[in-house]
């Protein structure tokens, strides 16, 4: 018996990469809105406002006390019970999102932490208040430091865009799904599916790592 069936992956190549650009797609608008999102809940948490400070850190530990895909399921298929009806690209947008911002916002917070006092206390001597400090020397510095650890999460958001299958978006997985419950050809279709993943994962990863040694170069030459 054939396990890789030509025919099947020609035929179904196409539905296949249209899958793929849906998933990078997903992927793109979330790595978007969690870079904004997880530095606001950052600040929020360094907040000397203690209510603030308190509400951030219930949203990160019910983020990080719940599977992602509950998540997806509750904001797609709960929450029409109370009225809020998203259709299956806003959910798994806005489940992504919520995941990884609590995740990254706290990446933010450890680079933001990393930076020393002196720091602020070179700013604070120019006249400088903590909110122009912050946009203008220290933000900077701690975006630098985490920009590989970032780039490690997004290409794991790359890949657990799959468990959007389950809320019915039409990513590279669900439509494998789709074709073999048609075909029953699972090895050949997954097997593709595999092979787009490897091909986008792959090079992302290697660019993570190119950027880190950059940033290490860089750290080094300042040093000298």
């Amino acid at each position: 018996m054939e396990l890789l069936n030509p025919e099947i992956a020609a035929a179904n190549i196409g539905p296949l990469f249209a899958g793929l650009v849906m998933t990078i797609e997903l992927t793109f608008v979330v790595i978007l809105l969690s870079l904004v999102f997880a530095l606001l809940v950052a600040l929020g948490g360094m907040s000397r406002f203690r209510p603030l400070r308190w509400l951030v850190k219930a949203y990160i530990e019910a983020i990080r006390g719940t599977p992602l895909l509950l998540q997806l399921i509750y904001i797609y298929y709960v929450l029409p019970e109370i009225g809020i009806r998203l259709n299956s690209f806003v959910a798994g947008v806005i489940a992504l999102t919520l995941n990884y911002s609590a995740y990254l916002s706290e990446v933010y917070r450890g680079g933001i932490q990393a930076i020393s006092k002196g720091q602020h206390d070179a700013a604070a001597a120019l006249g400088m208040t903590s909110g122009l400090a912050m946009r203008r020397i220290i933000l900077p510095q701690a975006v630098r430091i985490v920009i590989p650890a970032l780039g490690n999460y997004f290409i794991a958001l790359f890949k657990d865009t799959a468990l959007c299958s389950v809320i019915s978006i039409q990513e590279v997985v669900f439509t494998a799904q789709i074709i073999a419950a048609r075909n029953f050809q699972y090895f050949t279709l997954y097997t593709i599916v595999g092979i787009m993943y490897f091909t986008v994962s792959f090079p992302a990863a290697r660019l993570v790592g190119y950027l880190e040694r950059r940033m290490r170069a860089g750290y080094r030459r300042k040093l000298r």
